[in-house]
């Protein structure tokens, strides 16, 4: 579900490409486990062997696994996905569009409205405070950002 603008009824850009992004990358051929058991599970699903075929996958972040016969399809997809938010970012020339709804899902995601602390937010999104200082479109994003979800209240 995504963002809604008071008084807008389209739906915040940066959710609408997040939302797609995650439905693409779920349907990647990945295998998850968190034990022996889901681990074994997996690999019989993908018709491996759990102990003679470990050589036939890549462990990546979370808990996840990938044959290495996947691996191009993962890159390609993940490296796409990061092309597609840096030019939905740099598109934004005034940061009062796609930067500032990315912030304001976030914000929201983060729960900025109970704490006011903004710092898990930007950890999700890759920046650090300097960065977004720095470069005035996400400043000016971020700052009508902060303020929408603060006169929420």
């Amino acid at each position: 579900m995504g963002i809604y603008l008071k008084g807008d009824n389209t739906m915040n850009k940066y959710s609408e490409l997040r939302q797609r992004q995650q439905q693409e990358f779920n349907a990647l051929p990945l295998g998850f486990a968190f034990s022996q058991k889901q681990f074994g599970e997996m690999m019989e699903e993908w018709g491996l062997d759990p102990e003679k075929d470990l050589d036939k996958i890549y462990r990546i972040p979370g808990g996840g696994y990938v044959q290495k016969k996947d691996a191009d399809l993962l890159r390609q997809t993940t490296e796409r996905h990061s092309a597609e938010m840096a030019a939905a970012i740099a598109e934004d020339k005034t940061g009062d569009d796609f930067i500032y709804q990315m912030f304001l899902a976030e914000l929201a995601d983060h729960e900025y409205g109970y704490t006011g602390d903004s710092e898990d937010t930007l950890d999700a999104l890759g920046y650090t405070m300097e960065q977004v200082q720095a470069d005035a479109r996400l400043l000016r994003g971020f700052q009508r950002a902060c303020t929408t979800i603060m006169g929420r209240g």
